[in-house]
């Protein structure tokens, strides 16, 4: 009885010391995200490295202090749709990110499918996705970025936000009253990490450059999904590379220290960027 009694202020105190570990995350709509103006205040939900219950999304920022590349990525983390994975799926691949030189920003959006939800994926968490892709394009020359070599990488449920942000963007509003929304929602590249419902995909000439990596043993509809899809891309014209690795399922994320094949797809996420033109400034292997 005692131990459950104190399992909860463990798991708080745990909960609190990892949220203070991460820069202080920017609102996306300083007076609410369209459609959640009334649930602004509410607090997030944290379970461990999870959060639910987003109602005002952020982006993070982990920008780069030496060496930065002038790149930058935005990050969607995966849960289904019912929750954010924050940890393997996002805070930890952007300290990685920003100690290569590249600015990285990790996504809070809503959740279409957590209990009670009325958000959609199309109409809400599109919404956010979109919207962090303007704010760091507006803020580009504050942060140090490439205004052209913004890119959006997602994870599972957040790889479907990637997927959906390079087939349907825009230019932005020229005569905006938000000066966010007059710039261009449309990422410059693209990176897709075991994301869920790929029969929805599509490629048309002109789409954003793609880097795939995903599992073999991942359910057939992402690990054959995803061969489809390159194929598409090769038969839209559209450059895309592809790694299905053949000791990986789902879920794998980004875990410092880990020496599987898997483990090491940041890097070759890197030297996609060299070899696509889309950095310049070389990366130094992680040992």
């Amino acid at each position: 009885m005692r131990f459950s009694l104190l399992l909860p202020a463990l798991l708080a105190t745990a909960t609190a010391s990892w949220a203070a570990d991460q820069p202080a995350a920017l609102l996306l709509w300083e007076k609410g995200a369209p459609g959640s103006e009334a649930r602004a205040a509410e607090p997030e939900k944290q379970e461990g490295s999870n959060v639910m219950n987003v109602h005002a999304p952020t982006i993070t920022p982990y920008i780069p202090t030496k060496d930065a590349t002038g790149v930058a990525v935005i990050i969607a983390p995966g849960g289904g749709h019912s929750k954010l994975c924050l940890g393997h799926e996002g805070y930890a691949l952007a300290e990685w990110f920003r100690d290569h030189g590249i600015a990285a920003f990790v996504l809070k959006y809503r959740l279409a499918r957590e209990k009670g939800s009325t958000y959609t994926i199309q109409d809400h968490a599109m919404a956010d996705a979109r919207r962090a892709i303007r704010t760091v394009r507006s803020r580009a020359q504050e942060w140090g970025i490439n205004p052209e070599r913004i890119g959006i990488m997602g994870f599972s449920a957040g790889g479907e936000l990637a997927a959906f942000a390079a087939m349907k963007n825009d230019p932005g509003q020229a005569d905006a009253a938000d000066v966010i929304e007059r710039v261009s929602s449309r990422p410059d590249f693209q990176a897709l990490i075991y994301p869920g419902t790929s029969g929805l995909f599509s490629a048309e000439k002109g789409m954003p450059p793609l880097f795939i990596a995903c599992g073999y043993s991942d359910r057939p509809d992402i690990s054959e999904g995803m061969a489809s899809l390159y194929l598409k891309y090769k038969a839209a014209g559209v450059k895309a590379e592809l790694h299905i690795y053949s000791e990986a399922g789902h879920g794998f994320g980004y875990k410092p220290g880990t020496k599987t094949a898997a483990g090491r797809w940041p890097q070759r996420f890197t030297e996609w960027l060299q070899d696509s033109g889309l950095m310049n400034h070389e990366i130094k292997p992680t040992k």
